[in-house]
């Protein structure tokens, strides 16, 4: 009896430190990181929260409202937008919500946009990856979403600040 009572709690550890895992992996996003200058104005845009744990699909673990994907995939303004390359990007964490590019093209978090050569676009979360130039994306999936692009290809995305 004790030889099937061991793996049952070490089952039951192992699951409980997956989920602390979690819930530490997804702390940092709900908590934006300060800036040194003061950004300029942001339209008001409430965070998508966190998906359900048992969420296991595209459309259960995509957490934005339809009124967040409207406003990100509205035409940009064609000034004040900087060109600041191309990237390859591959699907970030899906239990990262909201809509945001993790690249080595940035080295605070601002607002942009990335172009997929489909022409979709989509305004976004610009992280740092922290990453060397020329290492690649990662880019949230309700983003790759928005942007028409299936969830297992590396497209190459152009990406702009402001």
């Amino acid at each position: 009896m004790t030889r099937l009572i061991l793996p049952s709690a070490l089952t039951a550890l192992v699951l409980l430190s997956a989920c602390a895992e979690v819930q530490q992996a997804s702390v940092p996003v709900e908590t934006p990181a300060p800036s040194a200058a003061p950004a300029a104005p942001q339209p008001a845009v409430q965070a998508a929260p966190p998906p359900p744990p048992a969420a296991a699909s595209a459309e259960a673990l995509d957490t934005t409202t339809p009124e967040q994907r409207a406003a990100a995939t509205t035409a940009p303004k064609p000034a004040g937008e900087q060109a600041l390359g191309t990237t390859v990007a591959s699907l970030g964490s899906p239990a990262d919500p909201g809509l945001w590019i993790e690249t080595p093209l940035v080295s605070s978090v601002t607002q942009g946009r990335v172009e997929a050569a489909n022409g979709k676009s989509v305004k976004l979360e610009l992280r740092p990856s922290g990453g060397a130039a020329g290492s690649g994306s990662e880019i949230s999936l309700p983003a790759m979403r928005l942007l028409e692009v299936p969830l297992t290809d590396l497209p190459e995305l152009t990406v702009y600040r402001g």
